[in-house]
């Protein structure tokens, strides 16, 4: 099973924030830590300033790699304890993006499913995990083919284009101008979670889980090690499957930084020394982080001002391809993430934009009650005129029907309620796009707690679609399930 809980990606950043309060001199052998030019140059943000965009961005990326730095593959007495194969990949298994905004010592962070679709940098569809596999590989590729043969330089200069690829989608998606990039792997997280001594979590019922080896008893708890790797990586008898194992991460990394930031786990030379040494074993960061200069910005960051929360979605069961209808994706849409994301610094999102005399009427085929006008909610607040709502004749699956005329209009609509099926008819008034909703259809207003357009989209919370969890802060008890 894929490993997914490398979010000890931000445990880096916690150590710099521990930074501006304690052990400033000690920090300085940080400065060991591997590097690599994932920022474009000239681009990135100096010590100091305040970015354009209104906030310092900051990537943090979890690969499943079982190598350390060098490339050395880990030891097999480590992979047995983390619970671990041999195998790993070149999917990036966790993704979060840290804002924080200028002026303020609030950070916001949000987490982006590994499974959103997307356009990936190199022009094809496809998972947003994928992008650092297709960048390396493509490098790999033009290297050979320029007659390139030095297997280590390959593989370094493949890496650097991997991050950057990865980077690249990100901002794509979000909007959001990447200013530094830390990457870690599992065994960072298993000697960072041990260094602090152990995180406080808390489980709202006790869990057993072969395949993660996940096996807790209900209530707060301390874990580190392989234990903790496997608090985050379970998905397995999970609420909201991946979207629960995204909200077990931050409410793990919520904790860290309580720890790390307010009991003062930096103040203890034995640990913060433990702790500088477990980030240069396995983390990467891009040349241009100057980390002392970043650590004076920060004073004054709380365990409690951090904010972790998840992008709005459209559909965490977007069924994406004609030809294999059982493969899966988390369907989102790149205008409510960018909208997103800039409300995060305090910008307004962007205004739906108005499809002037495009009527959408919805007719419900599923026998679902209050179906027809909860989706035809979903549609007016993205600027389409509301048109009649009602029942039809019962069909399993949706459909999206309408004029020659209003072809990219339809295609919008079907998008937008999760990549429903399409067809144009002479029959579907002029000025008029008909959908129909069958008995499997489970886009936005699926439930009516579901939406496609705010604060708690599909899945906001990152527990189970449409449950509106709130935001985790290190601050809260975020007992779990």
């Amino acid at each position: 099973m894929r490993i997914a809980g490398k979010i000890v990606v931000s445990a880096l950043a916690l150590v710099v924030f521990a930074g501006t309060a304690y052990g400033y001199s000690a920090l300085s052998s940080l400065d060991d830590v591997k590097r690599s030019s994932v920022i474009d140059a000239g681009d990135e943000a100096s010590p100091g300033e305040q970015p354009a965009d209104g906030s310092l961005d900051i990537l943090l990326v979890g690969r499943d790699s079982r190598a350390d730095n060098d490339g050395n593959p880990l030891p097999a007495d480590v992979l047995r304890e983390l619970r671990a194969g041999p195998n790993g990949d070149d999917l990036t298994d966790t993704l979060i993006v840290l804002r924080i905004p200028n002026g303020t010592q609030t950070v916001k962070a949000f987490s982006i499913p590994r499974d959103s679709y997307v356009t990936l940098p190199d022009g094809d569809k496809g998972k947003i995990n994928a992008a650092y596999g297709h960048g390396k590989a493509l490098e790999a590729s033009k290297l050979r083919a320029a007659g390139e043969t030095d297997k280590k330089k390959i593989e370094q200069e493949s890496l650097t284009a991997a991050r950057r690829a990865t980077r690249q989608a990100v901002e794509n998606l979000t909007g959001v101008k990447i200013d530094h990039f830390a990457e870690v792997n599992l065994l960072s997280f298993y000697d960072i979670s041990n260094a602090v001594g152990g995180v406080e979590v808390c489980l709202n019922n006790a869990t057993s889980d072969r395949n993660s080896g996940a096996n807790f008893p209900a209530g707060p708890q301390k874990i580190s090690g392989a234990d903790a790797l496997a608090f985050v990586r379970q998905r397995d008898g999970v609420k909201g499957t991946d979207f629960g194992r995204m909200r077990r991460q931050q409410v793990f990394l919520a904790s860290l930084a309580h720890q790390v930031l307010s009991a003062g786990t930096l103040a203890n030379p034995g640990k913060l020394g433990a702790l500088i040494d477990a980030v240069k074993k396995s983390v990467v960061l891009d040349d241009s982080w100057n980390l002392l200069d970043f650590i004076g910005q920060l004073r004054g960051i709380s365990g409690g001002g951090i904010q972790f929360t998840t992008i709005p979605v459209v559909n965490p069961d977007y069924r994406y391809s004609t030809t294999n209808p059982r493969a899966t994706a988390v369907q989102v849409d790149p205008a409510q993430v960018k909208a997103f994301a800039a409300g995060l610094i305090g910008a307004p999102p962007a205004a739906a934009p108005k499809q002037t005399g495009v009527v959408v009427d919805v007719a419900n085929a599923g026998g679902t009650s209050g179906l027809a006008q909860r989706v035809s909610d979903v549609v007016k607040d993205k600027g389409f005129t509301p048109g009649t709502t009602g029942n039809a004749a019962a069909r399993r699956t949706s459909l999206v029907r309408y004029g020659a005329a209003l072809a990219t209009q339809g295609e919008a609509v079907a998008k937008l309620l999760g990549g429903l099926a399409t067809a144009e008819s002479a029959d579907v008034p002029a000025g008029h796009i008909e959908v129909t909703l069958g008995q499997v259809y489970s886009g936005p207003g699926a439930t009516s707690g579901s939406n496609s357009t705010g604060g708690n989209p599909i899945g906001g919370g990152a527990g189970a679609a449409g449950s509106g969890d709130t935001p985790i802060t290190g601050a809260g008890n975020n007992c779990v399930d």
